[in-house]
């Protein structure tokens, strides 16, 4: 690629290709093994574009998963804002949680496996935004609680955390090549979940 070449990508989607070219490294080679040479190799830019955008490769990291949460967040927000009984919200909330999984399952599951590298303000920055998710999910589940839809012998917290927690973990033990497709783990994670909180 030309230098001419090189500068027409910086105008245009350098950002997007970065971001791409990093996924797939991570996602192959791990994040510890992937260089920012590599990075800007794969995506076919300038070293300049890829510190114009990030400044390391722990920001690089860190913003792949935060635009995916802010994602998650502007739809669970959505989804509790809406009419309707909690626990119909609810169901709808962690039925789109797993299709947006789905969707964006090789950035994620790189985020799961990397996130214990990542120190700092960047990690401040990621427990911020995942306690925005986790208060607003939580919400949803007070609110059932105290519509008698919920079950209240266990704290919202509780069943808030466990779930989210189990969430966090699918990428130890899902294999894509398994009996289940992503989206099949969901609907069952979800049935038993919501069978789990709701009032018998």
């Amino acid at each position: 690629m030309t230098g001419q070449d090189r500068t027409k990508v910086q105008r245009g989607q350098a950002r997007e290709r970065i971001v791409a070219a990093a996924t797939n490294l991570f996602g192959r080679q791990g994040y510890e093994a992937t260089t920012t040479r590599q990075i800007v190799e794969a995506a076919q830019v300038t070293k300049g574009a890829l510190y114009h955008w990030f400044s390391s490769k722990e920001e690089l990291l860190t913003s792949i998963y935060r635009e995916l949460l802010a994602e998650q967040t502007q739809r669970l927000e959505a989804i509790a804002a809406a009419d309707g009984p909690a626990d119909v919200r609810l169901s709808r909330a962690v039925t789109d949680l797993f299709a947006h999984m789905d969707d964006h399952a090789e950035p994620l599951t790189v985020w799961a496996r990397s996130m214990h590298l990542v120190a700092g303000e960047h990690a401040a920055a990621v427990r911020a935004e995942r306690r925005r998710y986790q208060h607003l999910f939580q919400d949803l589940v007070e609110e059932g609680q105290k519509a008698g839809v919920f079950r209240a012998d266990v704290g919202a917290s509780v069943i808030t955390n466990t779930f989210l927690s189990s969430v966090v973990q699918i990428h130890r033990w899902f294999h894509a090549e398994g009996p289940l497709t992503r989206r099949e783990l969901g609907t069952q994670m979800v049935g038993l979940f919501l069978d789990g909180v709701r009032v018998a």
